[in-house]
């Protein structure tokens, strides 16, 4: 699952949209409070970019090669809190209800943590579900290739690369 850059503003617009329409909380400037969580989701791009680098970094120190990426950024991740998956999911959850919490744009918040855990959870899913059929289209187009080669992982990038762009997602 991937958050898109392009995509950040309307999950923001979504997500305070959603709470405000639920009653879940109240504000006193809608822009501002979607800036409030677009800045987190900002971040938790930032944290993943940068795990991702230092998964690189790791793997040319060590000699491995690009499969092992995945296992070594999924380790550096649960260190440093980020976790993977639904545990990511889970990470923006706990920091959106945070910046509800302390944001001077959020005026009250009327609703339990749990649910509106649970709102925000549909919708991340949803804005990150993308990456998965993205996924799936890309296999299609490769499938002559073995999978784990290392033409594999070049062409899969490229293929990957030029879908998002054809989605406007890069």
């Amino acid at each position: 699952m991937r958050l898109y850059k392009t995509k950040i503003p309307n999950v923001a617009a979504l997500i305070v949209e959603r709470m405000i329409k639920d009653e879940d909380i109240e504000v006193s400037n809608v822009d501002e409070a979607n800036l409030d969580i677009e800045a987190v989701l900002n971040e938790y791009l930032r944290l993943d970019r940068e795990i991702s680098e230092q998964a690189k970094d790791k793997l040319e120190h060590r000699g491995l090669s690009y499969s092992s990426f995945g296992r070594v950024k999924r380790d550096l991740a649960e260190q440093r809190g980020l976790g993977d998956g639904e545990e990511t999911i889970s990470w923006i959850c706990n920091q959106v209800l945070e910046t509800f919490m302390h944001s001077p744009h959020v005026e009250e918040v009327f609703a339990e943590d749990v649910d509106m855990r649970r709102k925000l959870k549909e919708i991340l899913r949803n804005a990150m579900a993308v990456e998965s059929e993205l996924d799936e289209e890309v296999r299609k187009r490769i499938k002559n290739i073995k999978e784990g080669t290392d033409a594999w992982d070049i062409e899969y990038k490229n293929k990957m690369n030029d879908i998002r762009r054809k989605h406007g997602l890069d």
